[in-house]
C-alpha cells in the first residue's frame, strides 16, 4: 500500500484498563485488513490509551462497524480521524530531559514553557506520580529535538531548581541499524 497524505487515520480508544484490548482490537483491525502504522499505547490511571495510525482500503464507516462490537464489549469509547502525514515523516528525539519534584500544580507548564522557548520539539512526554499519597513525587520524562546543545537547554531550566523541581538533559543515544 502506498504512503500519501490520504491513506492514514488515528484511531483512538480509551476504556477501563483490562486484559486483551490490545489483542481484540488489533485482530479486528487485521480481519479488516488494515494495516497498523505508528501506535502510543499507555494505561493512564485506570484507562488504557491506544493511538495507532491505521491504514485501509475499506471506507472509516466499515472500520468503525467492525470494531462497534468488540468496543462495546470492553467499554471503549473510539474515534478515527484522517492523517494529515504518514509514516517516516517524523524527527527522531536527540535530547531526553528528565524531571523529578514534589508534585504540585504547574510543574509541566513551567518545563515546557522553558523548552519552548529555547524552540525545543517535545515528540514524546510521558509522567507519574510516585511516592506516598501525603508526600507525591511527580516524575517526567520528555524525549525531544532540539538544535540547542545540552547545556544550554540545562542552563535554561536551572531556574526550576529553586521551585524545588530536579531537571536532567542528556543526549538520546540512537542505535540505528
Amino acid at each position: 500500500m502506498t504512503d500519501t497524505l490520504s491513506d492514514w487515520n488515528l484511531l483512538t480508544l480509551v476504556g477501563a484498563d483490562r486484559p486483551g484490548i490490545v489483542s481484540r482490537v488489533t485482530r479486528v483491525l487485521y480481519e479488516c485488513g488494515c494495516n497498523l502504522g505508528e501506535a502510543s499505547m499507555i494505561r493512564l490511571g485506570g484507562n488504557f490509551t491506544i493511538m495507532l495510525m491505521v491504514s485501509s482500503a475499506r471506507p472509516d464507516t466499515e472500520i468503525l462497524d467492525a470494531l462497534a462490537p468488540v468496543a462495546e464489549e470492553l467499554g471503549l469509547r473510539t474515534h478515527l480521524d484522517p492523517l494529515s502525514g504518514g509514516l517516516h515523516q517524523h524527527l527522531m528525539p536527540n535530547v531526553q530531559v528528565r524531571v523529578t519534584g514534589a508534585d504540585r500544580a504547574g510543574i509541566v507548564a513551567d518545563v515546557t514553557e522553558i523548552l519552548a522557548e529555547q524552540g525545543f520539539n517535545i515528540l514524546e512526554l510521558d509522567s507519574d506520580v510516585a511516592g506516598e499519597r501525603e508526600r507525591p513525587v511527580y516524575i517526567m520524562n520528555i524525549q525531544g529535538y532540539s538544535d540547542h546543545t545540552i547545556e544550554a537547554l540545562a542552563d535554561a531550566l536551572v531556574p526550576m531548581a529553586a521551585r524545588g523541581v530536579s531537571v536532567d538533559v542528556s543526549p538520546v543515544d540512537l542505535m540505528i541499524g
